[in-house]
């Protein structure tokens, strides 16, 4: 539905949780956040749009926030339905988002050596949903601005953190940030609120780093993939929490390292245990166990 002036929220299930795209639009230039899985553009995308009175002809620009499967794996399927769609992502992660076997190697597979990660099952599952190689016409940075019609422009963020190069949307006519992933307070819930998925981020300082800046914008809507829109106090309490669960994964890695434990998988093990635990995908809590032990 339409939630704010001129920004649209498109929810559909992943699983038993959800995730969202978000579809932009303005006088002159309209701007698709995210394609979803293999099978969303055909699913869910395209007769949202058909619902408002679009087509995928009217959609100017797909800009992908960050490489992963419930982010970019419909860029194919929409490729192929409109060749001429203009593709932008944050120029750190275009090599993934380019090339499947590339990120089910960098961002899923990574863990293999250490003994863990996703089931051979999951991995076909994702490589199903990536949806085949499909390029990306520009990088982007952070900084740039986009004009959607004459009174209305928006600012791309560079919220790096959960990958390198994350991207999201400030809106100021709105006072809102499309963060996307880029905060995910203590973890992923299903729709009944029960907490399944562990926050994965591949930096602790770049993701504290922007949790912190997204902090002092102070938007008045909050805007993620996997959570519903927030305002206000509530938005920065999201934030502080997201942060401080930083703060605990931190310190339980240093306890643990103290305690002559260096092993990746028992580190993370011991940190689902005290954190967690997380029903689903446990594993990804790694990402963040590693990044804080580089850290210390």
């Amino acid at each position: 539905m339409e939630i704010l002036p001129g920004i649209h929220r498109i929810e559909s299930d992943l699983g038993a949780r959800f995730m969202c795209q978000y579809l932009l639009i303005g006088e002159d230039h309209t701007i698709l956040v995210d394609t979803g899985l293999a099978g969303t553009p055909e699913e869910v995308i395209i007769p949202y749009l058909e619902g408002i009175g679009l087509t995928l002809e009217d959609i100017d620009e797909v800009i992908i926030s960050h490489a992963d499967v419930d982010h970019c794996g419909g860029n194919r399927a929409l490729k192929e339905r409109h060749p001429s769609l203009w593709f932008s992502c944050g120029e750190p992660d275009r090599a993934w988002i380019e090339n499947n076997e590339l990120m089910l190697a960098d961002i899923y597979r990574w863990y293999e050596p250490y003994g863990f990660g996703p089931d051979e099952d999951s991995v076909e599952w994702i490589r199903e949903e990536l949806g085949g190689d499909s390029p990306v016409d520009a990088g982007l940075r952070g900084g740039e601005t986009m004009r959607l019609g004459p009174e209305r422009r928006v600012e791309i963020l560079h919220l790096p953190g959960h990958t390198p190069g994350h991207l999201g949307i400030w809106d100021p006519e709105n006072g809102a940030a499309i963060i996307i992933d880029a905060a995910l307070e203590t973890g992923i819930y299903d729709r009944e609120r029960n907490r399944l998925i562990p926050p994965r981020y591949f930096d602790a300082p770049g993701y504290q780093d922007t949790i912190r800046m997204l902090r002092t914008l102070r938007p008045e809507h909050l805007l993620t993939a996997h959570y519903q829109p927030m305002q206000g106090k509530e938005a920065i309490d999201f934030l502080d929490r997201s942060l401080r669960f930083t703060q605990q994964v931190h310190s339980v890695v240093k306890e643990e390292l103290g305690e002559g434990i260096t092993d990746l998988r028992e580190l993370t093990r011991r940190a689902d245990e005290r954190l967690g635990p997380y029903p689903e995908f446990a594993h990804e809590l790694a990402a963040g166990v590693r990044a804080h032990v580089a850290v210390l």
